[in-house]
C-alpha cells in the first residue's frame, strides 16, 4: 500500500520513522522544499519511548511536487492546516486525517486520532513521549473493510487499532482537549499546574459536563478513552486518573500559542459551541474559552492563572453558580 505522510512534523514524523524502519514505503509531503531537503539529508531519529531508531528518507518532497498517486494518504497536519491533496489519491485510495477536534467528513476518508504523545526536537529529529497508539474507524458502513484493510497495513510499525465507534471516539477526545488542553493552553500550564487550584477544576469540570451534555444532545455514544467519558457523581478519582494521563504533558495548544501559530481552538471548543448552538444547548463556559484562546492568538492577552480566574467569572454567573 504506497503511503503518503502530509507533514513531518512530531506525529507525522514518528509515525513514518516507525513504519520506515520495519520496512514499508513511506514517502512524505512537506510545506515546503527546504524542510523535504533536510528530511532527506538528516534521515529521521525517534527517541525516548520505545526502542531509539534512525532510518534514512529516500522520498520527500513539497507538497505541490508530488504528482505520483497514493492508496494511502495520512495527514498529519493540524486541522486548520488541511491542504488538498485529493488529486494524489489513488483509485479507491484512502485519505487517513489523524488530526484533533471534530472536522467535516471526506470522500474516501476514515476518521482517526492518536493518544502517541511525541514532541519534535528539530527537523528529522522527535521524541516519543509515550506508548501511544493510532485508533482509525470508518465513518460510513460501507468503508468497514477500507478501514481493517489500512488497520492491518499500520500495524506493520505501529500500534494501530479500529473501531466500529470512530466517531464516538473522537468526541470522547474531543471532551478531554476542551478541557485539558484548552485550559492548560488558557493558564500557560500543565493540568497539573491549575487542576488543584479551586478556579481551575472549576473551570475544568464546567467546560467538560458543557460538552458532554452537546455530546448527549447529539446523541453520540461515547468511547472510554483514559477514563469512562460519563463523569461518576463523586468524580476526584475520575479526575485523579485524568491527571496520571495528561497531568504532566504541555498542551500542544500552548505550544502553538508561545510559537505564534495558529490554533485549533476552532475545532474543539469552536466546534463544541457551534454544535451546542445547533441543539439549543447553552455553551457559555467552551464560549469564554474559545474567545479568551482567540484574544491570546491576536496578541491582546497572555496565558496565565489570572486569566484563567477571569474566564471562570462572568461563566459562572451566566450558568448561576458560584
Amino acid at each position: 500500500m504506497r503511503t503518503l505522510i502530509v507533514g513531518a512534523g512530531a506525529l507525522g514524523g514518528v509515525i513514518g520513522a516507525r513504519l520506515l524502519f520495519s520496512g514499508v514505503d513511506v514517502s512524505f509531503a512537506t510545506r515546503d522544499a527546504q524542510k523535504a531537503d533536510q528530511l532527506r539529508a538528516r534521515g529521521l531519529r525517534v527517541t525516548g519511548c520505545g526502542p531509539s531508531i534512525h532510518v534514512d528518507v529516500r522520498n520527500a518532497r513539497a507538497l505541490d511536487a508530488w504528482s505520483q498517486r497514493f492508496e494511502l494518504i495520512i495527514l498529519a497536519t493540524k486541522a486548520h492546516d488541511v491542504p488538498d491533496c485529493a488529486h494524489l489519491l489513488a483509485a479507491n485510495g484512502t485519505l487517513l486525517p489523524i488530526q484533533n477536534g471534530i472536522t467535516a467528513d471526506r470522500p474516501s476518508s476514515l476518521g482517526g486520532l492518536s493518544n502517541l504523545g511525541a514532541t519534535m526536537l528539530s527537523t528529522g529529529d522527535y521524541e516519543q513521549r509515550n506508548f501511544g497508539h493510532l485508533l482509525l474507524g470508518a465513518l460510513r458502513d460501507e468503508d468497514l473493510d477500507r478501514a481493517e484493510l489500512v488497520g492491518l497495513h499500520l500495524r506493520q510499525g505501529i500500534d494501530a487499532r479500529v473501531s466500529r465507534n470512530i466517531r464516538g471516539a473522537m468526541w470522547s477526545k474531543l471532551l478531554i482537549n476542551c478541557s485539558v488542553t484548552t485550559i492548560g493552553a488558557l493558564a500557560g500550564t500543565s493540568m497539573r499546574g491549575y487542576i488543584e487550584l479551586p478556579e481551575g477544576r472549576a473551570l475544568f469540570d464546567a467546560a467538560y459536563d458543557e460538552a458532554l451534555t452537546v455530546a448527549q444532545a447529539a446523541k453520540v455514544r461515547l468511547e472510554p478513552m483514559v477514563v469512562d467519558p460519563r463523569p461518576p457523581a463523586d468524580r476526584d478519582a475520575w479526575v485523579r486518573s485524568l491527571l496520571s494521563a495528561y497531568g504532566d504533558l504541555q498542551p500542544s495548544m500552548l505550544q502553538d500559542l508561545q510559537r505564534g501559530r495558529p490554533t485549533e481552538i476552532d475545532v474543539i471548543n469552536g466546534a463544541v459551541v457551534a454544535r451546542g448552538r445547533e441543539l439549543n444547548v447553552p455553551v457559555p463556559v467552551n464560549t469564554a474559552i474559545t474567545e479568551r484562546i482567540r484574544s491570546i492568538s491576536r496578541g491582546a492577552t497572555k496565558p496565565s492563572l489570572e486569566l484563567l480566574r477571569a474566564t471562570l467569572c462572568p461563566c459562572r454567573r451566566s450558568t448561576g453558580t458560584t
